[in-house]
């Protein structure tokens, strides 16, 4: 299984970005996928979910800026994240079963 992120970058508060995450090696539709982040110093934290059947959920901090949404034609995973805060600075990975992409990091600063 290969996962790769991509999209992060520098971005100021309120701004928004759109991350990728592109699957190999595993039959993605019937996966659940993962959004997890790592701000420095943090533990992994588990941002949003999206199930086989298109369930999704978020964790309270990144509700109603984040969107989690798959392309299961392109094996594509993706985080649309609005109202981008300096608390949203960390790295994101792309998480299924016990698989990890690489990361992509997102800095939330003016």
């Amino acid at each position: 299984v290969q996962l790769v992120e991509s999209g992060g970058g520098l971005v100021q508060p309120g701004g928004s970005l759109r991350l990728s995450c592109v699957a190999s090696g595993l039959i993605f539709a019937n996966n659940d996928m993962v959004w997890a982040r790592q701000a420095p110093g943090k533990g992994l934290e588990r941002v949003s979910r999206i199930t086989s059947a298109g369930m999704t959920y978020y964790a309270d901090s990144v509700k109603g800026r984040f969107t989690i949404s798959r392309d299961n034609a392109k094996n594509m995973l993706y985080l649309q994240m609005n109202g981008l805060k300096i608390e949203d600075t960390a790295v994101y990975y792309c998480i299924t079963q016990a698989h990890r992409g690489q990361g992509t990091q997102v800095t939330v600063s003016s």
